[in-house]
């Protein structure tokens, strides 16, 4: 029995979080294509409409996956260690959620975006914890999509 596109999609979907929250970082297009014993085509297919649909970010050059959000698939100014692996969130807002998403505690490493001073953050029992600055998100969150990756 063929499965539809929708069908397809959901699994892919599913596979890509259960791989990133499992490991800190989503799968490559080959890794999914032979975890899910589904052709090489179809699951670029299906990454595609997946970012078409703003739930994947792909790097452009390859179609790899760029952003599984809250996970980065490529080192960025936001570290996240907890006590399974170490990540990367694409930003703070997203470096805050992993935790949540998780419901672990975790420390956040990232610096100052204006002067470049070293911050960190601890997530403990959901609360957040540690040095003390201003989070600026310089457009609201409606137009990120305008241009997720600079955004």
């Amino acid at each position: 029995m063929e499965q539809t596109s929708q069908e397809l999609d959901r699994l892919v979907r599913k596979y890509v979080y259960d791989t990133a929250m499992y490991r800190g970082y989503p799968p490559f297009l080959a890794e999914t294509s032979t975890a899910l014993s589904i052709p090489l085509p179809d699951v670029q297919a299906a990454f595609q409409r997946l970012a078409d649909g703003h739930i994947l970010v792909l790097q452009p050059e390859n179609g790899e996956i760029l952003m599984a959000n809250p996970f980065s698939a490529v080192p960025t100014p936001f570290l996240v260690e907890l006590e399974a692996f170490t990540c990367y969130g694409n930003c703070i807002w997203d470096a805050l959620g992993i935790p949540a998403l998780l419901a672990q505690d975790a420390r956040i490493k990232t610096a100052c975006g204006d002067c470049g001073t070293a911050l960190g953050l601890s997530v403990v029992n959901g609360q957040v914890h540690g040095d003390s600055g201003v989070i600026h998100f310089a457009l609201p969150a409606r137009r990120w999509w305008e241009d997720i990756v600079f955004n």
